[in-house]
């Protein structure tokens, strides 16, 4: 047993491995140049090539790779000589990168002509700054350099005047300008996947975990209310039709149960939103959940998406546990039950319910998978 459950443990770490590298040979592959589609057509070379390393797009794939998956910080740290640590700005949802001097002050650096400028952010929030030149020191080719955290979020290797200059959004601007203090090279900091940390958003700025974690949110809130009335209405009505086998009420739950399985998602939702949201106006045909606290206060918002999910997913639970009833109501015992006198109440509730509802119990756990999937298209 123990042998069996450290094959299928191993079976899927290198599953997951496998998809990790497919998804990441998906975005390495996808067609464009992404350092002149956001400083624009005109960009020279020499501009493309500085923009790609602050990104860390010149390094070679497998560092990317591993960057993605586990981070770079743990890489930095060693370059850098100091630990490093990733601080909320406050009022914010953006991260900030800084290193931890000795003295457990959080410190950033920039560069300025030839002078190294220390960033040391003090308890009450605010930044002290003040000139840094200790800490240059000489490599092998007799270069006065330095590996430091900026203020953009990356370990830089400066280089003491070497005039060389670096582009990042201004705001002011609303464009990406050229800044002085640029390094000779760079490791955009991250945790990594499977530290939560997937990296920055490069349009945005913000951390790509929390504008996806905001998302999954309003997701699983709709999955778990469309999940409540999904699957005890399927159950219910399953039960129902196989109670009644062959009679009218069997044939219309069946076939209903049918029709809504095999239309689509977005077929359904449109049908819906015609119905209900312009025809009958009883509730908005568009919603967008302003705030997390929008579901809440205006219900009517999940009314629809709820509905499409409960429609589509219906027919299929319905259709098993119909069938599962119908199975059980025709099993030796059940006859014998009857036999025996007992009512037909105390025969479905006490011996036929509680049978019947082991493959459809099993179905709805497998179920949770197709309705987020179902999810992507309802909300799109």
């Amino acid at each position: 047993m123990a042998r069996f459950i450290l094959r299928r443990l191993l079976t899927m770490l290198l599953t997951m491995f496998i998809v990790s590298i497919v998804i990441f040979a998906v975005t390495e592959i996808a067609p464009g140049n992404i350092a002149r589609n956001i400083l624009g057509p005109f960009a020279t070379p020499e501009q493309e090539a500085s923009f790609l390393a602050q990104l860390g797009l010149d390094q070679p794939i497998h560092i990317r790779y591993i960057t993605w998956l586990v981070g770079s910080d743990w890489r930095a740290e060693r370059l850098v000589g100091m630990p490093l640590r990733r601080i909320k700005r406050a009022g914010t949802e953006f991260y900030e990168w800084w290193a931890i001097d000795e003295d457990g002050t959080p410190i950033r650096w920039k560069l300025e002509g030839e002078d190294l400028i220390a960033l040391r952010l003090q308890p009450d929030g605010t930044v002290v700054e003040s000139i840094d030149n200790h800490r240059w020191q000489t490599d092998e080719n007799g270069v006065s350099v330095f590996w430091g955290v900026d203020t953009q979020n990356r370990a830089v290797l400066w280089e003491k005047g070497s005039g060389r200059t670096y582009w990042m959004r201004a705001k002011a601007a609303g464009w990406w300008v050229e800044q002085s203090g640029g390094g000779r090279n760079y490791i955009p900091l991250q945790k990594g996947l499977l530290r939560g940390d997937p990296g920055e958003s490069i349009k945005t700025g913000r951390p790509v975990a929390d504008a996806l974690l905001r998302r999954l949110q309003n997701s699983l809130l709709l999955a778990a209310i469309a999940f409540v009335f999904i699957m005890p209405l399927a159950l219910a009505l399953g039960l129902l039709a196989g109670l009644n086998e062959g009679k009218l009420l069997d044939r219309i739950l069946s076939v209903g149960g049918l029709v809504t399985t095999a239309t689509p998602n977005f077929a359904t939702g449109i049908f819906l939103i015609l119905i209900f949201g312009f025809w009958l106006k009883i509730v908005p045909g568009a919603t967008v959940f302003a705030s997390e606290r929008a579901p809440f206060q205006n219900p009517k918002m999940l009314v629809l998406p709820v509905m499409t999910l409960t429609l589509i997913e219906l027919g299929y639970v319905l259709r098993i546990t119909r069938a599962c009833m119908v199975e059980v109501m025709r099993t030796a015992y059940i006859r014998t039950a009857i036999l025996k006198g007992l009512s037909y109440r105390r025969v479905v509730f006490k011996h036929a319910l509680r049978n019947a509802l082991m493959a459809p119990i099993t179905v709805i756990m497998l179920h949770v998978n197709w309705l987020m999937g179902g999810i992507v298209v309802v909300e799109a």
